[in-house]
């Protein structure tokens, strides 16, 4: 799967796009078509402490799953992308099998 991350307005360390790239490579193991990954990283300019915001574009055949999340710091909402798009792939799997 290629993951292109991409972040206006500031430059991600290696370290937190290795992160991403491990986490959106586990996905691989619940939906095994999965094309490519665009990651969006977008800071808010809000007093609020949740202001980072990750915004994950899955390519699979036949459509696009997307998931965006805020949280304090960007491997959080990361985290939450994942977790969301695991549970979305599960049940895509799910409605594959039932019509085969």
């Amino acid at each position: 799967m290629k993951v292109n991350v991409q972040t206006p307005n500031f430059v991600a360390d290696v370290k937190l796009i290795n992160f991403i790239e491990k986490k959106l490579s586990k996905l691989e193991q619940f939906y095994d078509r999965i094309i490519s990954a665009n990651v969006y990283l977008k800071v808010q300019n809000t007093s609020e402490k949740q202001n980072k915001i990750t915004e994950i574009l899955l390519n699979v055949p036949g459509s696009e799953l997307i998931v965006k999340k805020g949280a304090k710091t960007f491997e959080a909402a990361t985290d939450e992308c994942v977790h969301s798009l695991e549970r979305q792939l599960k049940k895509r799997k799910e409605k594959q099998r039932a019509h085969a």
